[in-house]
């Protein structure tokens, strides 16, 4: 299953970026989730773990797998039979930001998954898409 959603912020990127990567705080500015803890302090790192609680699903834990200050971030989440590999990124845009979030499940269980579960996922991005927007254009 492979989900992408665009949304353009009327933020300038450093603004949108400034939001985007403080994690603790995203359970203020989207119903997607009610709990995240990192494992480090300060910027967003690779290798850094990230422990998260979205409604009515358990408890996830990801991985920063790459980082690229003030455009992109990719975090990946492992379960049995499912890789989640989720991409963040930010890029100018004609008054504001552009905003493009996705999501990637592969895997023997992936379709699976998707079947069961995939309109869940999709709403979450989408509510995250949201919000990020939303809290963007407060600052």
């Amino acid at each position: 299953m492979r989900y992408a959603t665009t949304v353009h912020v009327a933020a300038p990127p450093h603004v949108v970026w400034h939001v985007l990567e403080d994690l603790e705080a995203w359970p203020t500015w989207t119903a997607s989730m009610t709990e995240l803890a990192r494992s480090r302090t300060g910027a967003l790192s690779v290798g850094e773990k990230v422990r998260v609680k979205q409604p009515r699903l358990p408890y996830a834990d990801w991985a920063i797998t790459a980082v690229d200050p003030g455009s992109s971030f990719v975090w990946t989440s492992r379960a049995v039979g499912v890789v989640t590999t989720a991409v963040h990124d930010v890029a100018a845009a004609l008054d504001g930001t552009s905003v493009t979030l996705s999501i990637d499940q592969s895997g023997p269980l992936a379709g699976v998954v998707g079947l069961l579960g995939g309109r869940t996922v999709r709403r979450y991005v989408d509510l995250e898409a949201a919000g990020l927007k939303d809290r963007a254009e407060l600052d």
